[in-house]
Order: C-alpha cells, then sequence, then structure tokens
C-alpha cells in the first residue's frame, strides 16, 4: 500500500499527487433528521418489547427510558466530534487520531463489522415470519435479490437513498402509532390492565437487576444514530445540522418507544409479548380492526429501511478507512457522476450476504450489540482524549461528565452480555488486533496513515 503521508517532492519534475474525490454535499438537516429517526425506528422495536418483557416485567417503559439515557450520553460525544471532524470515517477517524492508527482500525472494524452484521441480520429477518405472511420463498433467494436492490439504490446517491428513507421512516412512524392508538383503544374498551406498567421484576431477578437486563436489551433499538456519522461528510452545514438532527432524533424516538411500549404492555399480557416472535403483531390481533397482514407489511418496510441506512454507513465507512490508509486504498473508488463509493458498497455487501446465509437473527444481534459497546467505549474516550483540540471551528461541545459517564455505560452495559456472545465476538476483536498489527508494522516501514494526524482534512464541497 503507498504512503498516504509522504511529503510531495519539492523537485520541479517530480508529479503532484493527485487530490481525493470528495463526497457531494447533499444532506440538509430535515434529511438528515430522517436518516437518523430512520435508523434508529428501525427493526428492534418490532421484535423486541416483547423480549424486553420477559427480563424487566410489565414495565416495558421503563427498561426504555434508562436505553434512551445511556443512549444520549454517547450520542453527546458523537456530536461533538462528527462536528469538530465532519467527514466519512466516523468512530474510526476520531480513535486514530485521539490514540493512533491500531485503535483507529480496531475502532473502524469493529464498527464495520457491526454494520455488515446488521444488515445480514436485517437481510435474514426480511426472508423471515413477516414475508412468510404474503409468500414463501428460499432464505437466499430472498436475501440475495433484497441486498442487490439495497446495493442498487446506495449507488444511486445519498440524496436519493434519504429521501426514500423519509417515506419508509414515515411508514414505521406511523406502524408504530398505529400500535399506541389500538393500544389506547383496547384501555377505553375496558380489555387492558394498565396495572402492569407498574410491575418490575422477574421471578429470578429483583426490579433493579431487571430494569438492567432489560435495558440492555432496550438498547438495541436506540442503536443507528451511530450510522449518521459517516454522512456528515455529505451534510451541508454540520456545525449546525448534526446536533440537531441527532438529539431530536433520539428524542423522537424515545418518545415513541415509550408510548409503544405503554401500549403494548397494558394491552396485552407481560408472558403473551415475551412467548411471541411478532410481539407488536399480538397488539393488532388482540384490538382487531386493522388487517395483520398490513401490519406485515409495515414491518417489512421498517427492516428494510433499517438495512438500507446501516448499509450506507458501512460503505461510507469503509470508503473513510480506506482513505485513511487504513484498508485498501481501491475502496475510495467513487462514481463518477454520483460521487457515491461503488467498490465500498460491493465489498460490504458481500459478507452480509455470506453472514445472513449462515447466521440466526438472534445470534448476529446479539454480536452486534457488543461490537457497539466496543465502539462506543473508544468514542467516548476519543471525545475526552480530544477536548483540547479545536477542531472546527463553532463545533458542539458536550459536557465533560457525559463522556466520562458514556464510557462507564458501555462498560456496565457489557457485563449483562452472555458469555457464548462474548466469544463469538471475541473472534471478530482478535481479528481486528491482528489486523491493526500488520497495518502498524506497515506504518512503521512507511509512514503514518492521514487519519493519524490531527490536522488532516479534506474539503468535501464537490
Amino acid at each position: 500500500m503507498p504512503n498516504a503521508n509522504a511529503r510531495p517532492s519539492t523537485h520541479p519534475k517530480s508529479p503532484t499527487r493527485a487530490p481525493e474525490p470528495a463526497l457531494r454535499r447533499a444532506l440538509s438537516t430535515s434529511l438528515l433528521y430522517f436518516f437518523i429517526l430512520g435508523d434508529v425506528l428501525g427493526a428492534g422495536v418490532y421484535v423486541l418489547v416483547g423480549q424486553v418483557a420477559a427480563a424487566s416485567g410489565g414495565a416495558v417503559w421503563v427498561p426504555l427510558l434508562v436505553a434512551l439515557a445511556l443512549s444520549l450520553l454517547t450520542a453527546a460525544s458523537y456530536a461533538e466530534l462528527v462536528t469538530k471532524y465532519p467527514r466519512a470515517g466516523g468512530s474510526s477517524h476520531y480513535a486514530t487520531r485521539a490514540f493512533g492508527p491500531a485503535a483507529g482500525f480496531v475502532t473502524g472494524f469493529c464498527m464495520l463489522a457491526a454494520g455488515i452484521v446488521s444488515v445480514a441480520a436485517l437481510a435474514r429477518g426480511f426472508a423471515g415470519d413477516y414475508l412468510t405472511a404474503f409468500v414463501t420463498l428460499p432464505v437466499a433467494l430472498v436475501a440475495g435479490l433484497f441486498l442487490l436492490l439495497l446495493g442498487l439504490v446506495n449507488a444511486r446517491g445519498i440524496r436519493e437513498s434519504t429521501r426514500a428513507n423519509v417515506v419508509a421512516t414515515l411508514v414505521e412512524v406511523g406502524g408504530l402509532v398505529v400500535i399506541v392508538a389500538l393500544g389506547a383503544w383496547l384501555l377505553l374498551r375496558g380489555e387492558g390492565d394498565p396495572g402492569r406498567l407498574l410491575e418490575l421484576g422477574t421471578p429470578r431477578e429483583d426490579p433493579a437487576a431487571a430494569v438492567l437486563s432489560g435495558s440492555v436489551l432496550a438498547y438495541y433499538s436506540f442503536v443507528g444514530f451511530e450510522t449518521s456519522v459517516n454522512v456528515a461528510e455529505e451534510t451541508r452545514d454540520p456545525g449546525r445540522s448534526y446536533p440537531r438532527a441527532l438529539f431530536g432524533a433520539l428524542a423522537t424516538a424515545g418518545v415513541v418507544y415509550v408510548l409503544v411500549g405503554v401500549a403494548a404492555s397494558a394491552a396485552v399480557p407481560t408472558e403473551v409479548l415475551a412467548d411471541s416472535s411478532g410481539p407488536l403483531l399480538e397488539v393488532v390481533r388482540a384490538a382487531g380492526g386493522v388487517p395483520p397482514l398490513l401490519f406485515s407489511a409495515i414491518a417489512l418496510v421498517a427492516v428494510a429501511n433499517g438495512a438500507l441506512l446501516t448499509g450506507i454507513m458501512s460503505s461510507r465507512l469503509a470508503y473513510g478507512m480506506a482513505r485513511d490508509g487504513l484498508l485498501p486504498g481501491v475502496l475510495t473508488r467513487v462514481l463518477p457522476a454520483r460521487r457515491t463509493p461503488w467498490v465500498a458498497i460491493i465489498a460490504t455487501a458481500g459478507p452480509a450476504l455470506l453472514l445472513a446465509l449462515t447466521g440466526s437473527v438472534v445470534t448476529l444481534a446479539s454480536t452486534l450489540v457488543l461490537l457497539l459497546l466496543v465502539v462506543f467505549l473508544f468514542v467516548n474516550a476519543a471525545a475526552l482524549a480530544l477536548r483540547s483540540d479545536p477542531g472546527e471551528p463553532g463545533h458542539f461541545r458536550a459536557p465533560v461528565v457525559l463522556p466520562v459517564l458514556g464510557a462507564a455505560s458501555c462498560v456496565v452495559l457489557a457485563t449483562q452480555i452472555e458469555a457464548a456472545v462474548w466469544l463469538r465476538g471475541s473472534a471478530i476483536l482478535g481479528l481486528a488486533v491482528v489486523l491493526a498489527a500488520v497495518a502498524a508494522g506497515r506504518s512503521r516501514r512507511g509512514g503514518l496513515p492521514p487519519g493519524a494526524r490531527g490536522t488532516h482534512r479534506v474539503d468535501a464541497d464537490a
């Protein structure tokens, strides 16, 4: 791999280095808001409410609120770092600036792996029960066509992808609003039980332990906001737009999730929610008035939208890591007219298809959470380490206590993850460390990658 940081020769006959291809700034605050909201309001809430109820009891809204608060801690670190360094590469770029290329590679690799795992889980989920309500097709065929269509939309352009996301997000939110309305209607008919909203704890755990267990599961429903950092370079005014879009989207998602949790818990017995693989569908069936097939279609839109946005993140992250010299330079190639990273799109879709064909949704989702906690720990630590770096003028600045609490929350949540998931995740972490060591050896022989220098910046106004 060529040394991207080598200074160009001053000899008059030496060729100057060609400018790096830039991504197009096309995202407004509203499009970015819907991008984040659409990614957070993904498939998680449609499938995990029952598991949260099984872990914490009928008061599902409590762990959902706790998970929101924990997510906001790390979101504050992201808001500061994104507005300081608005470029593709995200978490990897921040860790590289703070701790060097090895930490940047491990962080970026975990984030990239998490994105690929997430897309695989959603592709697998798309081929599951919601689709079989309409038609039964081989998983391999559905997953392959699903990922192909997502890749084509992604390659067409960030503006087109996010506009499609606006429509899909409205459908997702509409489905959740229906659940809230149906829950309220059941209560008005006297068929629900509002007393379940105060039930915390299970036969195996006291209320405090049950809330923590449920919060780990609920945390999965809020992740997704981290994908937006990789489109900051394509945002028109990231210093102003990003914090507004990020916190606005998380607040919206939090309100929707709490209302959905209240509606589901009050409308359906806790044991029924816990035993269902489609817990919100139980609310639809209990209330009546809405065809189950219609709700299945809404759930499919939610799954597809989450996969599209995560696929955008993965390809932009691979592009950013390659531009920092952490992955092969071929991943920086973009379509001449569309300015989208087509090689990175293909390179991330291939492993996602393989994982979708070989892993279950539960296994993939659990591994995703562990990988993201590692990433979030690095991001919170980077926010602290880079406090003295001025960055872009006028960037968002979080109170120092927030990244400290954010890092602590990652450690606490990681202690609640099952040992079997740790074993699977450790294999990915071990691979990341080995590859980071290889990259570090290459850097020592040829110089540091550009992302390791705090003054490295790229103009992305094209």
